[in-house]
């Protein structure tokens, strides 16, 4: 197991069940699934799953994952940063599983001790019969720190919201890759 900026090894994950993402999400969160077509084709479906395991999806929004010099790997442990300075949120999570399927790439992580929220969510692209290459976010969570459960309703949408940047964020890397080659 890596460790991710300040975050310890042995931090337990904030929720039961583990790895729900695969299937049909717990009762007593907040459930979110979105999905958009980022590419066409099994050259665009390994580029996306490069730009997934990657990282690119936080990174290209302005988060910063540490570790993240290296793809998502099983265990790895790491501290996703938003923001600057003093006023950065900090979540820490561990890699839950990894996707390594011919047709199908990701990962999912978990929540660990610090993080705002606690859940789950999984970042995955597949290749559709049709040639669509599919990158879908699935999660589970609920607030973990007064101050985000103040925001009610508000989070599930900032949710939704999320998980649309990061779908526009591998569809752009995706296009990138495929103009530059």
């Amino acid at each position: 197991m890596n460790q991710g900026e300040g975050v310890g090894r042995e931090g337990a994950l904030t929720y039961e069940p583990v790895g729900a993402t695969r299937g049909e999400p717990p009762a007593g969160f907040d459930h979110l699934r979105h999905s958009r077509v980022v590419g066409r084709g099994r050259p665009q479906l390994e580029t996306a799953a490069r730009a997934v395991l990657g990282w690119q999806a936080q990174d290209l929004l302005g988060s910063r994952v540490q570790p993240g010099d290296r793809p998502a790997a099983e265990g790895d442990v790491v501290g996703v940063r938003l923001g600057l300075g003093p006023w950065a949120l900090r979540a820490p999570a561990r890699v839950l599983y990894v996707v390594d399927q011919p047709d199908r790439r990701g990962f999912a992580y978990g929540t660990l001790p610090g993080h705002p929220l606690t859940g789950e969510e999984a970042f995955v692209v597949h290749l559709e019969p049709d040639g669509s290459v599919v990158f879908t976010v699935t999660a589970y969570s609920r607030p973990a720190w007064p101050l985000v459960r103040a925001a009610g309703p508000l989070l599930p949408l900032f949710q939704q919201v999320m998980a649309r940047r990061y779908a526009r964020a591998i569809a752009r890397a995706v296009r990138q890759a495929h103009r530059a080659g």
